[in-house]
């Protein structure tokens, strides 16, 4: 059984950062990517500007854990697999991740991460499917109309991720 979460969490942060509620950003008011709306979602009443601005890595930690890593079954997805699609889940969604994923392993898109899917990742050449899931990260990003005050970022950080994914697998 996998256990990249910590690590993979902790990368993650790095990408993220504190505060910020870009007018460009349709995420809005957004702190460690926890946009305003899924941290309503998450603590189930409307949180303040205050609130969001004070927010830490430890409070949204178990929201990243339940509504990505868990959904993804990120403890049974290979390693480096594991962490190039959480990303990709956080700053995409996860249906659109595992989409991609599953177009790239030829199995139903569907955008549920059930047993044939992950059958057909285990089975998939990690490093392979490292790059072939940031390529097509890639690719999506370039297509949406804010590209343009966020791409070099955006490409970095998808760059930045596939490296460290890759380190990940023995």
């Amino acid at each position: 059984m996998n256990q990249n979460f910590d690590k993979c969490f902790a990368w993650l942060m790095d990408h993220e950062g504190g505060y910020c509620d870009d007018a460009h950003d349709p995420g809005g008011m957004t702190c460690w990517g926890v946009t305003h709306y899924a941290w309503a979602s998450w603590v189930g009443r409307n949180p303040t500007e205050d609130e969001m601005r004070g927010l830490t890595q430890d409070e949204v930690e178990p929201l990243y854990k339940a509504r990505y890593w868990d959904k993804l079954q990120g403890d049974l997805l290979p390693s480096g697999v594991d962490y190039v699609l959480f990303d990709f889940s956080v700053n995409s969604g996860v249906t659109r991740a595992v989409k991609a994923i599953q177009r790239i392993v030829d199995t139903s898109v569907d955008g549920w991460l059930g047993p044939l899917t992950l059958a057909a990742i285990q089975a998939y050449d990690p490093r392979g499917l490292v790059e072939a899931v940031s390529e097509a990260r890639q690719e999506f990003l370039a297509a949406i109309p804010t590209y343009r005050w966020f791409g070099k970022g955006w490409s970095r950080r998808v760059q930045e991720v596939r490296e460290r994914a890759l380190t990940l697998i023995c």
